[in-house]
């Protein structure tokens, strides 16, 4: 009797040994079939410690796209990038670091340079370097999110065996969106100026097309596209789990349509900042503030609406007593950028 008690107690042993072996093998097996999958719940918990939104996913939403290039990890050790080792928190401290940086040399660079409304862009070459610059002073806080995502996923892709893509390339393609939209803006801007802006004065119409601009750009806060880029934008775990391209050129792809979505979003507010002075660090500032409300708070879907609303009354007010609102320069009491160049070279613009 003993001894077939000890005999049954020894299979039990066995047969919990060989379930647990059996789960563990499943669970390997289920990691390695979809690694992305748990980096989303660790994603999660890097932007909740930043104090970022993190909006809310279904499950069914999101397809899992698996790198059909996978090598062998004992093949990838010797080529893996040190930058994989870097926690969310470093790249947090990175972006904060590059924003910080590029609003310094934002304000240095600009001094001065706050003509008003209809500002003149100067030469393109540094027109594109500080509004790249400007870019990354008013976008990197609100797409930290987006890119924090970015990070951990490639990282927890790289530890799985796969190739690692370093964040900075996705980062490369969304401002290469950014700088193409602020090239077409130049170049709308030449347009004007080439056809002649002496009705453009702000004794004349001035007031009334930067006032009309305010209201489109209020209004279009509103349409559906305005939303479904918002969403875009506030939703990073959709995007990089339905559309993860795998490599550089499939993370320069990511990044530069995930900037798309973002121009999508925002180019009614930068049509503001153009309206009411592009050189002016106060409506800098404030643009800046409304992205990083809409794209980050916990209710930045609402927020957009009431923005709306307070960008429509600016245009009116704008349009019925210029003169009055606040923060904005009156362009006749400034010089203009030809001017500055007869003023000798102390007077010119930097760069």
């Amino acid at each position: 009797m003993e001894d077939g008690c000890k005999a049954s107690g020894v299979r039990d042993q066995d047969a919990g040994a060989d379930s647990k072996k059996d789960s563990g093998g499943k669970e390997k097996q289920r990691r390695a079939l979809a690694p992305e999958k748990f980096a989303v719940h660790s994603a999660e918990n890097v932007l909740a410690g930043h104090g970022l939104s993190a909006p809310i996913y279904h499950a069914r939403d999101v397809s899992v796209v698996v790198d059909e290039a996978q090598t062998a990890a004992g093949q990838n050790d010797d080529r893996r990038s040190p930058l994989r080792s870097a926690r969310p928190t470093d790249v947090a401290a990175i972006l904060i670091a590059a924003a910080l940086v590029a609003w310094i040399v934002t304000a240095w660079r600009m001094r001065g340079m706050d003509g008003g409304p209809g500002t003149d862009l100067g030469a393109v070459g540094w027109y594109v370097g500080i509004w790249v610059t400007m870019m990354a002073a008013m976008m990197l806080p609100s797409v930290a999110p987006m890119v924090l995502v970015f990070a951990r996923s490639s990282r927890e892709r790289a530890n799985r065996g796969y190739a690692y893509v370093p964040t900075w390339i996705f980062l490369a393609g969304y401002f290469v969106a950014w700088t193409a939209y602020g090239l077409l803006a130049y170049g709308v801007f030449r347009l004007i100026t080439a056809a002649g802006s002496d009705w453009l004065a702000w004794d004349r119409a001035g007031p009334y097309v930067a006032g009309g601009a305010i209201v489109a750009a209020g209004l279009y806060q509103l349409t559906p596209l305005k939303e479904v880029c918002l969403r875009h934008c506030r939703s990073p775990f959709h995007f990089l789990f339905h559309g993860w391209r795998p490599g550089r050129l499939g993370a320069l792809r990511m990044g530069v349509e995930h900037g798309l979505f973002c121009v999508g979003c925002c180019w009614g507010l930068m049509v503001i900042l153009f309206a009411v002075g592009v050189m002016s660090l106060v409506w800098m500032g404030l643009v800046a503030a409304v992205i990083f409300a809409e794209k980050t708070l916990p209710y930045g879907m609402r927020l957009s609406k009431v923005f709306a609303l307070a960008f429509v009354g600016l245009g009116i007010w704008l349009i019925m007593a210029p003169s009055s609102v606040p923060g904005i320069t009156d362009p006749s009491q400034t010089p203009s950028m030809s001017q500055m160049d007869q003023m000798g070279p102390m007077n010119q613009m930097p760069g």
